[in-house]
């Protein structure tokens, strides 16, 4: 025993969101306090909170937010999980298992003795190191002081334009927000459509969508500095061709894994600098370690390779293999196929598994399909259109990745795709899935099975 009271284990926790305050709980339950002390460490003001809803939080679709707190500190400490705001882990002595915190108020530093950690430190937002980017009026987004800190600026801003740089899930979803807060948007995208997790095929889909709802898409184009006016707040995005006026910024060019510490420790990370870990979600070679959440590398289950995929979803079910282990329990987390959901406006995009260059790039002979299809029975009032593409392996016809720009009922359709790839399914044997029909909810074909019947026709076909 390293660090509980007497006849008690410790747990330490870094890190107060998802998969962090997810492992503690799920500790807890498993395990009381006379068996397991749990301490978590949180640099910031706030636990398990949504950063997925801060979008929705800053287009006032959210009214408050405190709504996007899942559980509150003193909720947690209710539960006898000892939890230590504005205090960050500087150090991880893994030889003598201890941890180094510094109170961010005081500036103290104390070692913390455990007999089990969990590493839970998430992403840092990329920040670009060019002229005028820690200006007043340029916001990340990636906590919900973040979001503060954006509503504060918009309150601020003289005028209503607004640029954003990046066109991922952020990019696009802050962009609606802004417009939705009454804001000219500019998005400037160094890609040669918005969403690059989709084929540039259908990221022209969103780019259309977008332009039809008053933003200005700005593609193929590297942001080089931020001009500044008076007092030093942004005034404009520049380009090699151009410059943006702007009086407030928004960076949405993704995020990294927050490994930092566990760099300095000698901890295993991967190609994408994630922390490596087993299906139990521990530290590959380190007995008494987990890690889970944005800061690690998941197995993909399409392609067999490690990736780095930081989702909410992902992060919550680390937290629960991880809680489940600590407290005595199995669990394990097998990998991802790599689903992801988004919307701007009424404009809903999906993908799961692989895009063409990620099917090229693994060696893959391959076939695709597109199609047009509509969310209902045609004949149904609120029918809406949506594309469908799905790639296949030639010869062998297994589902390698599907793609969805639609309207109303179109995203969550790339969940049978999900589930389809989860279990290794050939397109010919998703054409006879037996899914719900009735004209409110899907033509008689459902869109998804068209195109596996589309892809199927083709994967014998010489290339």
């Amino acid at each position: 025993m390293n660090g509980g009271r007497a006849g008690t284990e410790r747990l330490v926790v870094i890190g107060g969101d998802a998969a962090g305050m997810s492992a503690a709980s799920q500790a807890r339950r498993m395990r009381g306090p006379d068996e397991l002390e749990i301490v978590a460490f949180e640099r910031g003001h706030f636990t398990s909170f949504s950063a997925c809803g801060i979008p929705y939080w800053v287009s006032g679709d959210v009214p408050e937010r405190d709504l996007l707190v899942a559980r509150s500190p003193e909720q947690h400490r209710a539960r006898d999980i000892d939890v230590r705001l504005r205090t960050e882990v500087v150090e991880i002595d893994v030889e003598r298992r201890r941890v180094r915190a510094r109170d961010a108020v005081s500036g103290t530093e104390s070692w913390t003795p455990y007999d089990r950690l969990v590493i839970a430190t998430g992403a840092r937002p990329v920040r670009p190191d060019m002229p005028g980017v820690d200006a007043p009026g340029v916001n990340g987004v990636q906590t919900l002081d973040d979001g503060q800190a954006l509503l504060d600026s918009l309150e601020h801003a003289e005028g209503r334009r607004a640029v954003v740089v990046g066109a991922g899930y952020i990019g696009v979803e802050m962009a609606e927000a802004l417009v939705k807060r009454g804001y000219a948007v500019t998005v400037v995208n160094r890609g040669a459509e918005p969403m690059s997790t989709l084929d540039p095929d259908m990221g022209c889909l969103v780019h259309r969508a977008m332009e039809g709802l008053g933003i200005t898409m700005v593609n193929d184009a590297d942001v080089t500095k931020l001009l500044t006016g008076r007092e030093g707040r942004v005034r404009a995005v520049a380009t090699d061709d151009a410059e943006y006026p702007a009086d407030v910024v928004v960076l949405g060019i993704g995020v990294r894994p927050e490994t930092g510490l566990a760099r300095a420790a000698g901890l295993p990370l991967g190609d994408h600098g994630g922390l490596l870990t087993d299906r139990t979600m521990r530290v590959r070679g380190h007995e008494n370690i987990w890690a889970g959440g944005d800061c690690v590398e998941v197995h993909d289950l399409v392609s067999g390779q490690e990736r780095y995929v930081p989702l909410g979803t992902h992060a919550n079910k680390h937290g629960q293999v991880i809680g489940t282990v600590v407290g005595g329990g199995h669990a394990t987390f097998p990998g991802v196929v790599g689903t992801a959901v988004s919307k701007v406006c009424d404009l809903e995009i999906a993908r799961t598994g692989l895009r063409e260059k990620d099917a090229r790039r693994l060696g893959l002979s391959f076939v695709t399909a597109t199609i047009e299809s509509t969310s209902r029975a045609g004949y149904y009032p609120g029918s809406s259109p949506m594309t469908v593409k799905m790639l296949a392996e030639r010869g062998t016809g297994r589902l390698l990745g599907v793609q969805i720009v639609g309207r109303e009922g179109a995203a969550k359709r790339v969940d049978v795709a999900a589930v389809a790839l989860t279990a290794r399914m050939t397109v010919e044997e998703m054409t006879a899935l037996d899914l719900g029909y009735a004209p409110p909810f899907s033509p008689v074909w459902d869109p998804v099975l068209v195109a596996a019947r589309k892809a199927a026709a083709k994967v014998h076909e010489t290339p």
